[in-house]
């Protein structure tokens, strides 16, 4: 995330160009307002997935396996969402605990695991995309 509440001047920025041929002034100034915006709307995102239980991690994953309709193994999700190993397994553990996904042997592959969406994970998408659509719609409004 992108955390700098204040971003810099046009004297402060000037000086950086002077200093440093390879900025282009302009484009760094539409940069790191596009960070400071999307570091905004990531922190209103992050809030509303925690007042349903849920993180980023958990949601896309939850998103993604809705979007494809069907299972996918842990290597398909890795691919879809950009997250570690080590972190899809203990999201996914989390998810299973909660009923919100089924992780089953793969039928194609003895070494893969296939994920899907439960009932139960359809219905917490149903609660959350609402809010997740007006929250968006509003920022992008104002």
């Amino acid at each position: 995330m992108f955390l700098l509440k204040q971003l810099p001047s046009d004297e402060i920025m000037s000086a950086y160009a002077r200093r440093y041929p390879q900025m282009d002034k302009d484009e760094t100034r539409k940069a790191l307002h596009m960070l400071q915006t999307a570091s905004y709307l990531m922190r209103d995102l992050e809030k509303l997935f925690a007042s349903h239980g849920l993180s980023q991690t958990r949601f896309l994953i939850l998103i993604v396996l809705e979007r494809e309709g069907g299972a996918l193994t842990g290597a398909q999700v890795r691919e879809l969402i950009d997250i570690s190993r080590p972190v899809l397994t203990r999201t996914l553990q989390g998810l299973k605990r909660e009923g919100f996904v089924a992780i089953d042997p793969s039928q194609e592959d003895a070494r893969a695991h296939d994920v899907r969406l439960t009932a139960a994970g359809a219905k917490k998408l149903a609660e959350v995309l609402p809010e997740y659509f007006a929250l968006i719609r509003n920022f992008m409004s104002d």
